[in-house]
């Protein structure tokens, strides 16, 4: 999966990979002891405790991560050699610009790259490359971004590819996005004002259209620097893939598969671009000083790339394998339940991955119903889920949950394996039949949503109401979206996606109708919760025969 493929599972919640998205199942909840999630308060036993329960003590239950890198659970674990070398580089003082020398020649030596710079994460990096290349290093330049007015490189290419929620870093600077969907329009596009292209990677090697090489090497011709945007890869040295495909800068999150310190981030490439990207980075001030870096990251970063140039990744890889085939042959002995292990291909968040697939018709439960379960209650695992659903038959429609292993500790394995085995064998009553419809939904309804410290005014306008089943539109703040949802008797359920650039804000409302208003709560995926209040928009009832106009107006 690519990362710009990751961002589509940003709109479920972080853990499960889907949504409860029923009155039945919040009853669940409480009936299972299932774990708050978004918009609930754990309350602390209190103070906190140092050691293994440094989490518990705080209300927070962790997690046993099945599915990957993402920051929102933590991403990685630290290598050992990461965290000795951050324990020891916390206990003394040190100038933070002779820091960076010292790591950035180092990077080289490791990399073959002319120059290294550890960022504040991969999208810190991002952010201060661009940087550079709008201010070519020029302090004077520097103090002024955002505001780009008499800077003479203020456009950023990026293929459209490419475009995903992390170029928000790109666009913090300041600079107007050029998007072009091909390599004619690109050369095209390359003008005096264009400062940088930005791109996700290509296959190593590819020489195709809008391929690093391809587009590094019309880049080249004209003086603009080429960022790559790595973030999950597995990191390549001497040569790493992108540079020696033409790219001037490829950037790393340092959480991920290097397992360095989670808020850092690694930048491997030029040296003069990467110098100005260290000037426009703190501790010095400017558009980049909220990018912090501090000593003990960037030695822990310098460690961990250390680190990867010594691990034995061919054999983590068959250790990984060995997680999932405990898991596999554990739930292979529910009658009715297949399992596949597909093996890593590429860099792109190059993990084994277990897929196990049922009949939900038969079981009951759908992927993200056992997802969920399985991430609400303790011990929690977070893993993805996908597809299926109650009462279809298995020939048109299997259900699933996936399990990376790359994020797995020793151990995880056999308590992953029970609580699988434990959830698909639980007995589950068949899902109930709708309740008939309380009231006919159609029509335009005037909504208020809260959210933390405003109040927005939406619109609904349902359009069909077919029994149970509702479609229309909702008009948001800024855009027009398409709305499906249910109405189980007087229970409400909405769906729709506000789109905006490569932006998604989704949106699940689920409340209760009561005469010709509704209310309840909204999930708003990884931008958390609001709550809303819609009201049925009660036409006049009055009809009136239209006049036209004959001849011009004799006033106004």
């Amino acid at each position: 999966m690519k990362r710009r493929d990751v961002i589509k599972g940003l709109t479920m919640l972080p853990l499960a990979g889907g949504i409860v998205g029923s009155a039945q199942a919040a009853s669940n909840a409480e009936s299972t002891g299932m774990i708050g999630m978004l918009g609930g308060e754990n309350s602390a036993a209190g103070p906190m405790k140092f050691g293994p329960e440094v989490y518990r003590s705080l209300g927070v239950e962790p997690v046993i991560n099945c599915r990957g890198t993402f920051t929102i659970i933590g991403a990685s674990t630290l290598v050992p050699e990461a965290k000795e070398a951050m324990y020891n580089a916390q206990a003394n003082y040190v100038q933070l610009d002779e820091l960076a020398m010292g790591v950035g020649k180092r990077l080289a030596e490791l990399s073959g790259a002319e120059w290294g710079v550890v960022s504040s994460g991969c999208a810190g990096g991002i952010k201060i490359t661009t940087i550079a290349a709008v201010t070519g290093g020029n302090p004077e330049k520097l103090v002024r971004v955002p505001d780009l007015s008499d800077i003479e490189k203020d456009e950023v290419i990026i293929p459209r590819r490419s475009r995903n929620v992390y170029d928000h870093a790109v666009r913090n600077v300041g600079v107007k996005i050029i998007t072009v969907d091909t390599q004619e329009e690109l050369e095209a596009a390359m003008s005096p004002r264009t400062a940088m292209i930005y791109m996700m990677p290509t296959k190593p090697g590819d020489t195709g259209p809008l391929s690093v090489y391809a587009i590094s090497k019309a880049a080249k011709l004209k003086g603009i620097p080429v960022l790559v945007d790595a973030a999950a890869e597995a990191l390549t040295l001497k040569p790493n893939v992108h540079l020696a495909d033409g790219a001037t800068v490829v950037a790393y999150s340092g959480g991920k598969a290097i397992r360095g310190p989670q808020s850092a981030g690694l930048l491997l490439g030029d040296k003069k671009l990467l110098m100005a990207a260290w000037q426009a980075s703190a501790p010095h001030h400017g558009a980049g000083r909220d990018n912090k870096v501090g000593k003990e990251e960037q030695i822990g970063m310098l460690a961990a790339v250390e680190a990867w140039t010594k691990r034995n990744h061919a054999q983590e890889e068959i250790t990984w394998t060995g997680y999932l085939e405990t898991i596999a042959k554990r739930v292979s002995a529910i009658n009715g339940v297949t399992t596949s292990i597909r093996q890593p291909v590429g860099l792109d968040n190059r993990t084994p991955n277990l897929n196990i697939s049922w009949d939900p018709a038969k079981f009951n439960a759908t992927g993200q119903e056992i997802a969920t379960y399985l991430s609400t209650t303790t011990p929690r695992i977070a893993l993805s889920a996908g597809g299926g659903r109650r009462g279809t038959p298995a020939s048109e429609n299997l259900t699933s949950i996936s399990v990376a292993a790359w994020m797995m500790q020793p151990g995880d394995d056999k308590i992953v394996a029970d609580r699988i085995f434990n959830a698909l064998n639980m007995k589950r009553p068949a899902t109930p039949e709708m309740k008939a419809p309380s009231a006919d939904l159609k029509g335009r309804w005037d909504v208020t949503i809260e959210y933390f410290n405003e109040v927005s005014k939406h619109t609904f306008s349902i359009e069909q109401q077919d029994s149970n089943w509702l479609k229309g539109s909702h008009k948001s703040t800024f855009t027009t979206n398409e709305l499906e949802g249910t109405i189980d008797g007087n229970e409400v359920i909405f769906r729709s996606s506000s789109r905006m650039l490569a932006d998604n804000v989704p949106f699940t409302f689920s409340g209760t109708l009561s005469g010709d208003t509704m209310s309840g709560n909204i999930h708003h995926g990884e931008y958390l919760t609001s709550k809303f209040t819609a009201k049925k928009v009660i036409l006049p009832s009055t009809r009136q025969r239209i006049n036209v106009p004959v001849g011009p107006p004799l006033s106004s």
